[in-house]
Formats: structure tokens, C-alpha cells, sequence
């Protein structure tokens, strides 16, 4: 049976209307989560550019909004795929997130820190026994998070709620299946904190449909994720998707009111350094006038770095420019 968007294009067709594509709103409701980004797993929902989604994304561990258990897969079951009509391999997948907000009263995180975050010895003082997971309470009417164990904060501290998924990617090139724990060209668990609601996310598209997954929410999150974790919790989420046709992109890129990003990852730190940095000079170049010596010249002092995270299986760098900057 044909989607009802195709039934009006071939209607309108036929009695010699305009064409046009009526944007939808999906209720999507996941039952089947995955723990690989991969052309191989079949779509969810299949969307067309324009369409507005509406779900819910479960925590790290594989728990929804009411604290059960519904997957267990491993870290980071994602939903999806969404199959993007007409999305074709060398475009851009454009997401814009219009919602990601806690949708439970609990988020777990680490409180050891990991390895590569601090120094050797460090770590090998550390206490033994310590607790690998600790739990935070979600106030969402004070839009505030604070530690449930008492023994470990001074009295009455508690952390702003900064609501972001650290993972969103598409199917990998080359017919790869890669662990949602991965970061790289295709997305993955970059774990930046500032991808929130508003933040428009844009990525290379390498098969058919583009095969959208995203997952691992964070209430909020700290750069680096130095204890491996961010407050993992379940999210709402609410997005639209666009096409950019035959465009093509190395890395990941983001934007919001402020900044254009590119977010690149790799092992060591350096090369994602360097993959962002490269990645950001072509942004300029090819999107905002400048030639290749100009563009060096101006990343040279206007330019900003983030960490993103330095524990996953390849670490993330985030190279943005302040959009207040740059004239188009």
C-alpha cells in the first residue's frame, strides 16, 4: 500500500494540481530497540522531509519512563531506524530537536572517574570499593538534579537540569555495524552536552532512507563525561527532519542560536583535534565565503573547543564558531 503522501502526490498528478508534500506528525511508540547503528536493521517508521516525530527514548541501562527494564542489549539501546523519504546516499540529513525533556523522577551516573580522565596514580589510589553508580533526584518544577546520597555532597547542593541525548547517528558507510557505544562520521554516542532542544543536528547521509537512530538520554552532563556517564535517564523527544540534496560532509555538525559546530571523534584526542579543526576550515570555506588561507586566518582567533568526551572508544572533540561572527 502506498504512504498517504504518495496517494495525494499521484492525485494531484493525475488532475493537474500542484504537487506538494503535506508535512505529518507521527505518535511513534518504540517496541524494538537496537544496540548497533547499521543498514541491515529494518525501519521503524519511515518519514518524509518535514515530518515531525514524536517519542521516547529509554536510558543507558535499557529503562523506560517508569523504570522498567526493556532492553537488554547493552549500553545505549536506540530507536529507530527512521527511513527518511528520499534521502540518498552523498545528501545531508538535517535533524532539528523541538523537545528533549526529562520524563522521570530518577537518572543514575558513575562516580569513579574513568580511566584517561585523570592522572595514573590517581586512580590507583583511589578508595577500593567504591560505589561504581550513584543515583540523582530529577526536580523538574525547580529544573534542578540532586545527588541521593547524602555522605558524599555538602548539604543542599544540586546541579541545573541541561536535558540532551548523547547519542543520535545514521547507518554507517561501507555496510558497517557499529556499537551505539561508538562516536564517529556517522554520529553515534558523541555525548556533547549541547545537544538540546533547539539544537539542529546535521549528518552525512550513507545509505537509502539514511536510517536515523538516537538514544541515551541525559538529564544534564559535565564536558568530558569524566565518569563515564552522563545523569542517564529516559527522554521525551520531539524532532522534524530536512534534506540537504547532494551535499557532502565529513563529520557531524551542529547548530543553535549561538554557534556553528562540527563535532569530530577519534583516538587519541589529537586526531579528533585535528579532524574538527579540518572539518570547520571546509565549513567556512564552503558555506560562508572564505578561501582556505582566509578561513585559517580567522580560526585563528575566533575559534572556540570543546570536550565532549574522553570514555568512549573514540573520544570527542567539538570545534565551533560564534554565529555572530560570520556574515553569509
Amino acid at each position: 500500500m502506498k504512504p498517504a503522501w504518495r496517494l495525494r502526490v499521484c492525485v494531484a498528478a493525475i488532475v493537474g494540481l500542484p504537487i506538494t508534500m503535506v508535512a505529518e506528525t507521527h505518535q511513534f511508540t518504540p517496541t524494538v530497540y537496537y544496540p548497533t547503528y547499521s543498514f541491515a536493521h529494518p525501519p521503524a517508521l519511515r518519514i518524509k522531509p518535514g515530518d515531525r516525530v514524536i517519542t521516547k527514548t529509554i536510558d543507558a541501562g535499557g529503562s523506560d519512563e517508569n523504570g522498567r527494564q526493556v532492553a537488554s542489549i547493552g549500553a545505549n539501546p536506540e530507536i529507530g531506524p527512521f527511513y527518511i523519504e528520499g534521502a540518498e546516499p552523498g545528501d545531508v540529513l538535517v535533524v532539528t530537536f523541538d523537545k528533549i525533556e526529562t520524563n522521570r523522577k530518577t537518572s543514575f551516573s558513575g562516580s569513579a572517574l574513568s580511566p584517561y580522565t585523570a592522572d595514573p596514580q590517581a586512580l590507583l589510589q583511589r578508595q577500593p570499593g567504591q560505589a561504581p553508580r550513584v543515583n540523582w533526584m530529577i526536580d523538574k518544577v525547580k529544573g534542578v538534579a540532586r545527588l541521593e546520597h547524602p555522605d558524599l555532597l555538602p548539604a543542599g547542593m544540586e546541579l541545573p537540569l541541561l536535558p540532551m541525548l548523547g547519542c543520535v547517528g545514521v547507518a554507517p558507510a561501507r555496510k558497517e555495524a557499529i556499537l551505539s557505544t561508538v562516536p564517529g562520521p556517522w554520529g553515534g554516542n558523541m555525548d556533547y552536552k549541547g545537544l538540546n532542544s533547539g539544537v539542529k543536528v546535521m549528518l552525512p547521509v550513507n545509505e537509502p532512507g539514511a536510517l536515523l537512530f538516537m538514544g541515551d538520554g541525559h538529564a544534564r552532563q559535565g564536558d568530558g563525561e569524566v565518569v563515564g556517564t552522563g545523569m542517564e535517564t529516559s527522554m521525551d523527544v520531539e524532532f522534524t527532519v530536512d534534506l540537504v540534496k547532494k551535499k557532502a560532509i565529513g563529520w557531524p555538525r551542529l547548530e543553535n542560536n549561538d554557534y556553528i559546530m562540527v563535532l569530530a571523534s577519534a583516538r587519541p584526542l589529537l586526531e579528533a583535534f585535528q579532524h574538527a579543526t579540518t572539518e570547520m576550515q571546509k565549513v567556512l570555506v564552503a558555506d560562508y565565503g572564505f578561501n582556505e588561507r582566509g578561513a585559517a586566518a580567522f580560526m585563528g582567533q575566533g575559534v572556540e573547543y570543546e570536550i565532549a568526551n574522553v570514555v568512549d572508544p573514540s573520544f570527542t572533540i567539538v570545534a565551533k564558531v560564534r554565529k555572530s561572527f560570520l556574515r553569509r
